[in-house]
């Protein structure tokens, strides 16, 4: 079995594979000893992989790790399959570089355009060899709300909701429902519109925290054929990059 851990800006996942079977997930926003022992002692894990976003550790359980697992860190040399033509590949985020690699395990031989929706939306395409050549980074839907409310005196803090559906808001607060949810359909649409120009057999991969929510902005357009909702991609990515470097 493999212990998957993607430290990401707001949580970290944790998952367990038995191969490629998802048996265990969670996430928190902090994690402690107690959280790795307790997996590991449920589970008889062989092998783990970290990926992180952030430039320092979270706590001392890779120590656990280390010495209860054979223990591995996810980098750009393990994304094999993945032909990577980023200009400034140690910019990368290496989520993005696991979501593409997700993306191709899941679905060998077809064009992907992977959207995770998180604290960040991103865009990356990969075509059906393999080749990574980039994508797009915009604000994230909770970080859209958080803004019009922290740049602002007069606007208040408001949730996402999936029910609404108006072309515009007739208050304030659906006003920026409007501003916000509105724009990141267009978003969506506009960027599968241009890639679709390109490759006409396109899965769309929709990923992260706000996959499910995405797909709800995008069920009655003519996209919604094309889309698959994985909201564990990077974690299955991570998964996959055990199994391609096994000695």
């Amino acid at each position: 079995m493999n212990l998957v851990i993607d430290i990401g800006n707001t949580y970290t996942k944790i998952a367990v594979f038995k191969q490629d079977e998802l048996l265990y997930n969670t996430q928190h926003a902090k994690v402690d000893n107690g959280i790795i022992n307790k997996i590991l002692d449920e589970y008889p894990v062989g092998k783990a992989i970290v990926s992180t976003v952030k430039k320092k550790e979270n706590g001392g359980w890779a120590e656990i790790l280390t010495q209860r697992t054979t223990l591995s860190y996810f980098n750009a040399g393990m994304a094999k399959g993945i032909n990577n033509h980023y200009l400034t590949p140690e910019t990368l985020g290496i989520d993005r570089l696991a979501a593409v690699l997700g993306a191709k395990h899941l679905f060998p031989g077809k064009n992907n355009l992977v959207v995770s929706g998180g604290t960040a939306i991103t865009y990356d395409w990969v075509d059906a060899e393999g080749n990574y050549y980039g994508g797009s980074i915009s604000p994230g839907l909770n970080m859209r709300y958080k803004a019009l409310n922290n740049y602002t005196d007069g606007l208040p803090l408001i949730n996402a909701d999936s029910d609404f559906n108006g072309n515009y808001g007739k208050t304030t607060t659906e006003a920026i429902r409007s501003g916000v949810q509105n724009g990141i359909k267009y978003e969506l649409k506009g960027f599968i519109e241009s890639y679709k120009t390109d490759k006409n057999e396109l899965n769309i991969v929709l990923s992260g925290g706000d996959s499910i929510f995405f797909d709800t902005l995008l069920k009655n357009s003519i996209f919604a054929p094309c889309i698959k909702i994985e909201p564990y991609l990077v974690l299955k990515g991570l998964n996959a990059a055990i199994h391609n470097n096994n000695d």
